[in-house]
């Protein structure tokens, strides 16, 4: 198995957009179900100790998600995703 997985994250402040290039030692459609369902999504899409709670999600071009970060005090921290592309078990 593969221990050298690559990780690149991005800031384009420019645009307010970030960018995240990512590989997993797991298969691909569970890969993708872990982020494209916000139930499964949800249970990891947070930095520990903080959790996430989508409000809403349609996943599909011209969609978007919209969820909230909390923080163990309560703190919540919202933001949105917008779906301008998706290709299918590849990229969004």
């Amino acid at each position: 198995m593969k221990t050298n997985l690559l990780f690149d994250f991005t800031v384009d402040k420019a645009t307010t957009r970030f960018f995240i290039n990512r590989e997993f030692a797991a298969g691909l459609s569970l890969v993708w179900d872990a982020f494209t369902k916000k139930e499964i999504l949800d249970q990891w899409g947070a930095p520990e100790p903080w959790t996430t709670q989508t409000i809403y999600m349609n996943f599909k071009v011209g969609g978007r998600r919209f969820y909230k970060m909390i923080s163990p005090e309560g703190q919540e921290h919202f933001s949105v995703q917008d779906f301008t592309s998706i290709f299918s078990e590849d990229k969004f």
